[in-house]
């Protein structure tokens, strides 16, 4: 299985301590050049930049070959990246959270995750304690509404 992330899923997974999860659920993850540097960027924070200094076999760096959709230009550029080069690999899946870029992915008949639909499906395989990371995941600047949380929570709970 191949999958395209976006920034936000790979920052989020690496700041709860958690990137392992995508080779465990997906195999190879690629990312566009413009994700690369979202995640090197001077904003990013010094754990991720560090992860991604001497990021792992499993995550290959790939470039954009051909130019975006007129549909994607209003995204940022790791969004509209990710998403083209989904389209030009033939992903198996994009993860992104940013609801328009999901939205937009779905648009082109790709199938998303977002950062909670990852750590949902690792709890379901039984590789993360999903409260746990929860809780980890509320310590960085993620939002989730309580609502949601609970929700996933007790969906769930035998996973837990």
């Amino acid at each position: 299985m191949i999958v395209v992330a976006d920034t936000s899923p790979l920052n989020y997974l690496v700041l709860i301590d958690q990137p392992n999860l995508l080779p465990a659920l997906f195999g190879t993850v690629l990312v566009p050049q413009a994700v690369a540097r979202e995640l090197q960027h001077t904003r990013t924070p010094e754990k991720v930049r560090q992860w991604m200094s001497s990021a792992p076999a499993w995550l290959q760096v790939r470039s954009i070959q051909t130019g975006p959709p007129a549909s994607l230009l209003m995204l940022d550029i790791g969004e509209r990246e990710a998403i083209q080069l989904a389209i030009e690999v033939g992903a198996d899946a994009v993860l992104i959270d940013d609801a328009e870029g999901r939205s937009l992915a779905e648009s082109f008949g790709l199938p998303v995750r977002g950062t909670l639909g990852i750590l949902e499906h690792a709890s379901r395989l039984g590789i993360v304690d999903l409260k746990q990371a929860f809780a980890l995941l509320e310590q960085t600047n993620f939002r989730i509404s309580p609502e949601l949380r609970e929700a996933l929570l007790r969906r769930n709970a035998s996973a837990i």
